[in-house]
């Protein structure tokens, strides 16, 4: 290591005792050195945690059952099994999941090349981004019964979310498989771009129809793909539904099987549109009720009772996308800003709860699932 540091003691370090200058130097630089030994620590753990999600998601992606299949029959050659009617994307319980399990095995990949999980992650990849599979999933799509509603928003939101995810990985794979699914991309930017202007009013549940969370992850899209009349007009949606809203009622919160805060996700969504100070401005009237004196408990974590109740386990969800969603507000605000200490103090209580029940306490009808939305708070996605 170099000594340059201590330069300005001079003559000083010059008469002393070896045993002395030892003594000194040791004082001088273990502070560095624990540092490295912290950040190595960290890394370390932040390694076993990304290993325990992608154990997840390599454990559902091509598990065809349990599976609930929604759509439309309009006739008996429409019974057929998960993996007949959406090739690449039948695992996971359901094709939102599966989306969002295969977004997580990209993001774990690029952000932990050093994975031991990474040749089956480029292999369970490889099997599900095919252009046959692909070809599927359109059709899919455009089968009678299907219509433009399929899984929209949310699960339409999460494939432009992996999307994003290969765009920004450097490497071959993701180039090729990104070529891949841009036949799928094009037909849901296209559903998306049709739908919008008839939306009237924006759907404010806690569950897969929230219309606030979506856009979000779609507005990120737009821009990491560089689709600007695609973003213009989801900004131009986003402004309509949501700028002149105060008041939300934080204290309706949660409803008994929320994954997904309304309140929370349309603060989280509102800062991707206005600037620093007009979101600082803008908060103030949708959530008047957020402390100034670094109190956490204005907005209080969720418990859940029985972790075998897919609805009921929602509420993991919750703690998880509020903590991703907390950190964005806090994020946009001025530096200055006196609520920023509340928020980020209510986003450790809910991501602490929340990475928890991942590590430590789940069932199918959660780990199908949660892993993903662990991922998206842990490596800090959306920020």
């Amino acid at each position: 290591m170099a000594l340059s540091f201590l330069k300005p003691i001079g003559i000083y370090f010059m008469k002393l005792t070896l045993l002395r200058k030892l003594i000194l130097v040791l004082i001088l630089v273990s502070p560095s050195l624990m540092a490295n030994n912290a950040d190595a620590k960290a890394s370390s753990s932040d390694l076993t945690v990304a290993n325990r999600f992608a154990q997840l998601a390599l454990a559902c992606v091509h598990k065809e059952y349990p599976n609930i299949v929604k759509h439309m029959m309009t006739g008996a050659e429409h019974v057929k099994p998960p993996k007949q009617l959406y090739p690449a994307f039948y695992g996971c319980f359901d094709w939102h999941s599966s989306v969002h399990g295969h977004w997580l095995l990209t993001r774990i990949a690029s952000q932990y090349p050093e994975t031991p999980h990474y040749p089956d992650i480029i292999k369970h990849l490889d099997i599900s981004f095919t252009e046959e599979n692909i070809a599927g999933e359109v059709a899919y799509f455009d089968r009678e019964g299907t219509g433009t509603s399929f899984e929209r928003p949310y699960g339409l939101a999460w494939f432009l979310q992996l999307t994003s995810e290969l765009r920004e990985w450097n490497s071959p794979e993701a180039k090729r498989w990104l070529t891949t699914l841009l036949p799928l991309e094009k037909k849901i930017v296209a559903n998306v771009t049709d739908w919008l202007p008839k939306l009237s009013f924006p759907i404010r549940v806690g569950e897969h129809s929230q219309t606030a969370f979506a856009f979000g992850l779609m507005l990120d899209w737009s821009r990491t793909a560089g689709d600007v009349a695609f973003e213009n007009l989801l900004t131009k949606t986003i402004t309509r539904l949501y700028a002149n809203d105060v008041n939300c009622p934080l204290a309706y919160e949660p409803s008994g099987q929320d994954f997904l805060s309304p309140c929370v996700a349309e603060a989280d969504l509102m800062r991707r549109v206005y600037s620093r100070e007009n979101y600082a401005k803008w908060l103030s009237a949708f959530l008047p009720s957020v402390p100034i004196d670094g109190d956490g408990s204005w907005i209080n974590v969720a418990t859940v009772v029985d972790k075998s109740d897919g609805k009921l386990a929602h509420l993991d969800g919750l703690n998880l996308s509020r903590a991703w969603m907390l950190e964005g507000i806090a994020s946009a605000l001025p530096v200055d800003d006196k609520r920023v200490a509340a928020i980020n103090s209510a986003a450790q209580a809910h991501k602490a709860a929340g990475v928890d029940a991942v590590i430590n306490d789940m069932h199918y009808m959660g780990s199908h699932w949660l892993g993903s939305f662990a991922t998206y708070l842990e490596t800090q996605r959306g920020l």
